[in-house]
């Protein structure tokens, strides 16, 4: 049974996976971080002492950051419009990938984070949700909406709330490609800014890793959808996608993927499975990459690439080497936001983020095996958020701004992650 393009491969996990949501009806639950053992715990706790914090909030509305979990709290927000590999299958059935994302919140970075899946798929509604939501929570993931409402919903919210607003699917994904990039051409000794680059697929996160490679200086990056290359050469073109005709093609190319990949050094897939051949590598150049992001099965994959002469070789999948994943990303990126109660995630911050993955990646460790650090390294919650953290503070988004050295030794303890029951 297909559903959304997704056919699994490995039906005995899928069995198992069930089992794994089953088990305890989800995968998430809340916990009391103080004690209720007495009647003293209870007057605190609830009523009629409750009302202390109440009132100094009323007077000072900024304390509730101080007096609730409000700043270690974000609402991970889907409509289910666009979720991994499957589709708009709805918010019901997204439950379990959001579910997901507040484990990993937990696990990675020790960020309080909850599910919110709207009824609406429109936009409007939408909106209005997240609006109504900062009071209680300090950020807003925003997780699989489609292209394009994601585009102007995230820009929307970003000018209306005084939180941070961050669309994963786009900045999470650029943030991760554009360290993986870096290493993957430190690794080749190339100039990173010399790059042909090919992106398939032209949704929320191909625009998004289209724009921060621009932004570091790569000039020629061309950009498909499911009608082929996207350029001049195109009309009636939505406006996200006449954005990027004008940024980038810049060799006036034309056709389809197989067009496009003659001569590219680079090839980043977040499309669909099997959209790539060996051959189609065959006609890149002389040790190129391949990033083959689809989720859950990539465009190509690992050993057909390797074998059209792909030098370093990527998935989303963390059953590969070089997993290309948004974990390794919003766990830090949230956790330093948050700990200096940051007002938005700038592009600088998320610039931050990059360089500070790609840095975990020593030299000494530095080949085409490895471009990115492991998910599970303890090491890289920390370092991306002490990275946010100090890109904030120097942009002046930061309201409660703080030593660095002493968020330094306070962010150590995510070197050891919760163990999640």
């Amino acid at each position: 049974m297909e559903l959304g393009g997704y056919t699994p491969r490995t039906v005995s996990l899928d069995d198992d996976a069930l089992a794994y949501h089953s088990a305890r009806r989800g995968k998430i639950a809340v916990a009391a971080k103080v004690s209720l053992r007495d009647t003293r715990d209870l007057s605190l706790a609830y009523t009629p002492h409750v009302a202390a914090p109440c009132r100094a909030i009323f007077r000072d509305p900024d304390l509730v950051d101080r007096y609730t979990a409000r700043n270690n709290l974000v609402a991970v927000v889907s409509d289910g419009s666009a979720v991994l590999g499957l589709g708009n299958i709805g918010p019901r059935a997204a439950m379990p990938v959001m579910e997901g994302k507040a484990l990993l919140f937990k696990a990675f970075a020790d960020v309080d984070a909850f599910p919110i899946c709207v009824e609406s798929q429109e936009p409007e509604a939408i909106a209005m949700v997240v609006r109504n939501l900062v009071p209680t929570f300090g950020g807003i993931n925003l997780e699989d909406i489609a292209a394009p409402k994601c585009f102007a919903l995230e820009e929307r919210l970003q000018e209306e709330c005084d939180i941070p607003i961050f669309h994963d699917d786009q900045h999470g994904t650029a943030v991760v490609l554009l360290a993986a990039l870096e290493n993957a051409s430190r690794a080749l000794g190339r100039d990173i800014t010399t790059l042909r680059v090919v992106i398939s697929g032209a949704g929320a996160a191909g625009i998004a890793c289209a724009n921060i490679l621009l932004d570091r200086g790569l000039e020629d990056i061309v950009l498909l959808d499911s009608k082929g290359v996207i350029g001049l050469h195109r009309t009636s073109l939505p406006p996200h996608k006449q954005a990027m005709a004008t940024r980038s093609n810049p060799r006036d190319v034309s056709g389809g993927l197989a067009e496009a990949l003659v001569d590219a050094d680079v090839f980043v897939g977040l499309s669909g499975a099997d959209l790539v051949t060996t051959d189609m590598v065959r006609t890149m150049r002389d040790d190129c990459i391949v990033f083959a992001m689809a989720n859950p099965n990539p465009e190509i994959l690992p050993d057909d690439a390797r074998a059209g002469g792909a030098a370093i070789v990527a998935t989303g999948r963390s059953d590969y080497p070089n997993q290309i994943n948004n974990v390794l990303g919003f766990p830090g990126i949230f956790r330093g936001a948050l700990d200096v109660r940051a007002r938005r995630i700038s592009e600088g911050m998320k610039r931050a983020a990059a360089k500070a993955l790609a840095d975990l990646v020593t030299p000494d460790r530095l080949r085409v095996g490895t471009v990115v650090p492991s998910p599970l390294d303890p090491g890289v919650a920390p370092a991306v958020a002490l990275a946010v953290a100090w890109a904030a503070m120097q942009e002046g988004l930061a309201r409660s701004p703080r030593d660095l050295e002493e968020l330094r030794v306070e962010l150590q303890r995510l070197s050891a992650p919760p163990v999640v029951a």
